[in-house]
This record gives C-alpha cells, structure tokens and sequence, in this order.
C-alpha cells in the first residue's frame, strides 16, 4: 500500500514539473526565443537575462551565495516588468512560480523588450 502513495507522488511531481517545464517553453517563446533555451541549466538564466535587458556576464552574480538569492528576486521583478505585470505578480513569481509562471506563459500577456539605457 506504501508504494502506491509513492508512485502516485511521483507521477503528480512529474506532471507539475512538466507543467513548469513547458510555461518556461512558452514564456521564452513569448520573448522572441526558441523554447529550448528555457530547459537547458544555466543557459536559461543567461538568455533570461538578455530578455529582462540585462547583460549576459551578470550571470555571475547567480553564481555567488546570498546574492544569487537577491539577484533571483530582482529578476522575478524584471520578467514580471517586460510582460507588464505588477509588484503582486511578481511576489507571485517569486513565493509560488508554480502557478504564476503558468499564467505568464499561457495566458495572453505580451513580452515588451526593455528600453536600452542612454
């Protein structure tokens, strides 16, 4: 009886990873890039630095403890920005991206590329 709770607990896992999985896909895709780019370790968060308006290198700052957790916050700010989504989206984005970033992905939200600074 145990191991039919834990098969179920996988399969239900899987399912809500796939659903992730495929709202990056789409959230990519919605920036103008190929949804690949979403699934690979990263190189997503390199490329999702370029869709906020941020240059590749600052992906060394996710490399960094504790300021990986303050630049992910920022981040969640930024994407929330482009698809002119407010604060409370983006807090969304950050306590519970399971059901935020299927919204952003799916929905009908359109990516505006950030303003390149003079």
């Amino acid at each position: 009886m145990e191991s039919g709770h834990s098969f179920m607990g996988s399969v239900i896992t899987l399912a809500l990873i796939a659903l992730v999985l495929v709202a990056f896909w789409k959230v990519f895709e919605k920036a103008g890039r190929p949804g690949w780019q979403a699934i690979v370790p990263f190189y997503n968060l390199y490329v999702l630095c370029q869709i906020v308006g941020w240059p590749g290198w600052y992906l060394v700052f996710f490399l960094i403890p504790l300021v990986n957790m303050v630049m992910t916050v920022v981040l969640q700010f930024k994407v929330a920005g482009v698809f002119k989504k407010g604060v409370g989206f983006a807090i969304g984005l950050i306590l519970l991206p399971i059901v935020f970033l299927p919204i952003l992905g799916f929905g009908d939200d359109v990516y505006t590329a950030p303003t390149p600074k003079a």
